[in-house]
Parts: C-alpha cells; sequence; structure tokens
C-alpha cells in the first residue's frame, strides 16, 4: 500500500508542474506557435510525466480554471456571432452522424487491425467523453490502459496539430474580439461578472449539466455581454494562467503510464487517431462547401477531442466559441448516450474479462 504524500510534497509538486506548463506554453507562445498556450503547457507536462517526474494538478485548482476559462470564452460573444443561427441546425445533425461514423470506423479498424474486443474498441473509438468512457471501462472489465492511452495520446495529438496544420493552409483568423478587457476597468463590473459567472457555473454543475463549470460559466459570461450590461472581462495574466493550467490537466493524464505501456499501444493510437481525423475532415469538408462558416470554427467544432481541450483551443486560437462550443456539446450528448447503450449490449454478449489496475494521476486507481 503506498505511503501518503506529505502536503509540503504535494504543494511542491503541483508548484513543479504548474512551472513546467508555464515554461512550455510561454515558450510555444514566443516562437509563435498556434495556440501556443494550451499546447506548450499540454505536452511539456506530458513529457515530464512520460520522463517519471511526479506531475499533479488539484481537482479544485482544475474546477477554478474551468470557470476563469468559461467566463473568457463567453466575453467573447457578441450579437455578430450569434448571426447565422438559423443554420446551425444542419451542422450539428451533420456532426452527430460524424460522430456516429467515426465511432465505427475507428472501432473497427481497433477491432481488426489491432486485435481489440468489440468492447474495448467501441470505448477506444469513442471521440471525446473520456470520463464516462474511463467509467465505463472499468465497470465492465474493458482494456482500461490501451483506451486510456488511445483518448489521450488523440487529444494530445489534435491540440499540437490542429493549430499548427491550420497555420500551414492559411486558415489562421484575426481574433473576434479581445479578451484582454477594457482598458480602464472596472472593479463593480467584474466582481459582477465573476459572481454571475460563478452562480450560473455552479448551477450547471448541480444538475449535472454535461461541462458544467465551463458551459455555465461561459453562459453567464455570455449573457452578461452580448446583452452590454458589462463591457470587462478577466485579466490577460488571469485568463493566460487558466488556459496554461488547463493544459497541465491534460498532460498530466501521461502521468504513472511508463514508456514500454505507451510503446506497446502507439500504433494503435495512432490509427484510430488517423481514421477519426480522416472521417471529422471529410464531414467538416461537407459543411464548409454548404454552409457559411469559417473552416477553422468548423474544424476545431468536428476534431475528435476531449470537449474542455477543445473549448480552450477555441479560444486560444481566437474561433467563435458559441459554434464549437454548441457542436462538442451536442457531440458529447450523442456519443454519451450512445457508448452506454452499445457498450450494454456488448457486455451482455461477451464474456467477463479479466480485471486489472490501471492508476489515475492523482487519483489513486481504477477498481476495474
Amino acid at each position: 500500500m503506498p505511503l501518503p504524500v506529505s502536503p509540503l510534497r504535494e504543494l511542491m509538486q503541483v508548484m513543479g508542474t504548474l512551472l513546467i506548463a508555464a515554461v512550455g506554453g510561454i515558450g510555444f507562445q514566443l516562437i509563435g506557435f498556434p495556440g501556443g498556450l494550451v499546447s506548450g503547457s499540454m505536452l511539456t507536462v506530458a513529457v515530464a510525466a512520460l520522463a517519471g517526474q511526479a506531475v499533479k494538478v488539484p481537482p479544485p485548482l482544475a474546477r477554478l480554471c474551468f470557470v476563469l476559462v468559461g467566463i473568457l470564452l463567453g466575453a467573447v460573444v457578441t450579437p455578430d456571432t450569434l448571426k447565422g443561427i438559423a443554420t446551425w441546425p444542419l451542422s450539428v445533425a451533420l456532426l452527430v452522424v460524424a460522430a456516429v461514423c467515426m465511432m465505427a470506423a475507428t472501432a473497427c479498424y481497433l477491432r481488426l487491425a489491432h486485435g481489440w474486443d468489440g468492447l474495448s474498441a467501441l470505448l477506444g473509438a469513442s471521440p471525446g467523453s473520456m470520463a464516462q468512457v474511463m467509467a465505463l471501462s472499468a465497470e465492465f472489465g474493458a482494456d482500461v490502459r490501451g483506451i486510456a492511452i488511445v483518448h489521450v495520446m488523440r487529444v494530445l495529438l489534435i491540440v499540437l496539430g490542429l493549430p499548427a496544420g491550420l497555420a500551414l493552409f492559411g486558415s489562421t483568423v484575426e481574433p473576434v474580439v479581445s479578451t484582454r478587457g477594457a482598458t480602464e476597468p472596472s472593479l463593480v463590473e467584474l466582481a459582477i461578472l465573476l459572481a454571475v459567472s460563478s452562480f450560473s457555473a455552479l448551477a450547471m454543475l448541480c444538475i449535472r449539466f454535461p461541462g458544467g463549470l465551463l458551459f455555465g460559466a461561459m453562459a453567464g459570461s455570455a449573457l452578461l455581454h452580448v446583452t452590454g450590461l458589462i463591457h470587462v472581462s478577466l485579466p490577460w495574466w488571469a485568463g493566460s494562467a487558466a488556459v496554461l493550467t488547463l493544459g497541465a490537466v491534460a498532460g498530466a493524464r501521461f502521468a504513472n503510464t511508463s514508456p514500454r505501456i505507451l510503446l506497446s499501444y502507439l500504433a494503435a493510437a495512432f490509427g484510430s487517431f488517423a481514421v477519426a481525423v480522416a472521417v471529422a475532415a471529410s464531414f467538416a469538408l461537407v459543411v464548409v462547401a454548404l454552409l457559411p462558416f469559417r473552416i477553422a470554427d468548423v474544424i476545431v467544432a468536428f476534431a475528435p477531442g476531449a470537449q474542455d481541450t477543445m473549448m480552450v483551443l477555441a479560444l486560444a486560437m481566437h474561433l467563435d466559441p458559441v459554434y464549437v462550443g454548441a457542436h462538442h456539446l451536442a457531440r458529447f450528448l450523442a456519443v454519451s448516450f450512445s457508448v452506454a447503450v452499445v457498450a450494454r449490449r456488448l457486455v451482455s454478449r461477451e464474456p467477463k474479462r479479466p480485471r486489472e489496475q490501471w492508476r489515475r494521476p492523482g487519483q489513486g486507481t481504477f477498481d476495474d
């Protein structure tokens, strides 16, 4: 049984993780890498975790950052960003079809090319919804380690590859509106912004709304800004710190993963990523051809990445948070329902698999 970590040592681990994230994020930002804060922080923390460095971001700090990022996202919502909403149903419908096709194609790849059982292939193919997928993996005795590595590698590759790919093809966009706040920020308005956004975030969390903290804060902030009640946002340093911390949260998912175990699943991770991206890109091109949306917005909205990470990436790349957020929320709901239903049907047909232990960063083990 592992010895408990002293509070001082745990604090040092957290401070070290945040320092690594800051060095990576600021470094990527200085060299001009698109979305450098989130990409750099995630990559450097992931590398440190794989190298055996103790990395940890406490859940309360992560939750605080979700609220802060939600406030930033809501601050870029203006009446102009809501134009074209009448055409969104078709775009969302295509996204749902794309998500189903991604799951089917990726699951077939994992099953046929790598010999995964049907349940593990289905859960490994899920585009996003990692928390639910890992819970189902533990409950039904699937290949927890392989599923976790495939999901985390997919997010890492998307966060690193999407900004660079869009920049390479000249698809970067100008900011919708600055997130640095007014030139003369009002402390009263800032207090109102924090209070309303925090309340709406907690309300969404209480009703178990998917991504409640981030989307709740975003909704409260957006309501205040779109109605013109306030004109202030978070200070730039607070928003940057929140983005860096969330990059560290994503990178820390590689903790307790040895290089040997990682290498054994890399082929499945890269192959499934390629299949999912090919399907997502095909549908994204259809949307761009049929509907008047910017290609960068559509690509990130259709990307098979974690919901929270994609929202942070949208913020870092100055994309439309309303469009991206609506689509990732729709995909989350569709995927969560379909995966849960199909997984339960598969597990009733297949023999019970041996249980294994998979340690999550800073949270003990999955007791499969």
